[in-house]
């Protein structure tokens, strides 16, 4: 009986996991658009930046801020071209976010020794940390290609290197073998630990913090209502994720250069990335920061926390209420 109770609670999980983390990419997919084509071009993307550039005498830039890469997208791509490699994403993201929220749910509930998610708000904030690290991991094995082939077609603009997914893994599999999939691999696992860690870590915290105020603020002190409403977890969410990317976005740069060193892009999009042109992360940054400056390693970062904001934010309320609506169904 137990283990059918467990079965059914991970198949809520992983199921509830899937719907949100497709609903949010699907949503922000403009956004992520524009943030990929920002981290892969090796000239300035400010118009500051921009300016000190042309003085020395090296001023090609294809895009130098939001507005002006969303209107030549528009302008070069059409409205599909803010859903450039969307298909990956959705099949990265749903099994990334599946795994991610059923590994998250069978720590918590190991840590705590029990297995309603009631029990799990009043984990010590440290484990909630670890449990998010440790499901962000896994998660991010078990999809890793997807994200790699999503990068690729959403950053290869136009006319297109690759026709679709298949052309494009076919290639990388010819060319690079297996482990071509999988560049990019380490920047990302390094990047994930602290990433999921602070999101999963903050969002419990900040909801700890909601339920507290909603205690404090009920009329009934004694049978006070603790009830988040989804307008409360939508901000906590977005305050989870807006964390999180603002520290880890230089890793999230390094992992993009790994991932379309070699791609033969449009002269028009700037300067190639030749394969091989880093040695490991390490070398990335490093490199990065000498050749591009401290801008270099934030380039994109600002559509990232736009798009990481709200991403975080459906994410979570989209989890909460599928978990909630599929357990009703399923009790």
């Amino acid at each position: 009986m137990e283990e059918t109770g467990q079965l059914k609670r991970a198949f809520i999980d992983a199921s509830a996991g899937a719907i949100s983390g497709g609903i949010s990419r699907t949503v922000t997919s403009p956004l992520d658009v524009i943030k990929i084509r920002f981290q892969v071009q090796l000239e300035p993307t400010t118009q500051w930046a921009l300016l000190t550039r042309t003085v020395c005498g090296n001023s090609n830039s294809k895009y130098t801020g939001m507005l002006q890469a969303s209107k030549d997208i528009l302008r070069e791509e059409g409205l599909p071209g803010f859903w450039r490699g969307n298909v990956p994403a959705l099949l990265m993201v749903m099994p990334y976010t599946a795994i991610q929220f059923a590994v998250l749910h069978k720590l918590k509930s190991f840590a705590s020794g029990s297995s309603k998610s009631e029990d799990h708000v009043n984990l010590s904030p440290y484990l909630s940390y670890i449990s998010g690290a440790l499901a962000g991991c896994a998660a991010t094995v078990g999809s890793y290609p997807f994200d790699l082939l999503r990068t690729i077609l959403a950053s290869q603009g136009e006319p297109k290197v690759y026709p679709n997914m298949r052309a494009a893994s076919v290639d990388i599999f010819r060319t690079r073998g297996i482990r071509g999939l999988y560049s990019g691999l380490t920047p990302t696992l390094v990047e994930i630990v602290p990433y999921a860690g602070l999101q999963f870590g903050t969002y419990d915290t900040f909801k700890r913090w909601m339920m507290a105020w909603n205690h404090l603020r009920s009329s009934n002190a004694i049978h006070g209502d603790e009830q988040v409403s989804s307008f409360q977890l939508f901000i906590c969410g977005l305050a989870a994720g807006t964390c999180a990317k603002a520290v880890c976005h230089p890793l999230d740069v390094v992992k993009k250069r790994f991932q379309i060193e070699g791609l033969q892009r449009h002269p028009r999009y700037g300067a190639q990335l030749k394969p091989h042109a880093y040695k490991n992360m390490y070398d990335g940054l490093r490199r990065i920061l000498i050749e591009e400056g401290w801008a270099g390693l934030y380039k994109g970062i600002v559509p990232s926390v736009i798009k990481a904001a709200p991403a975080g934010a459906v994410t979570f309320v989209a989890y909460e209420y599928t978990s909630d609506w599929l357990e009703s169904k399923l009790t």
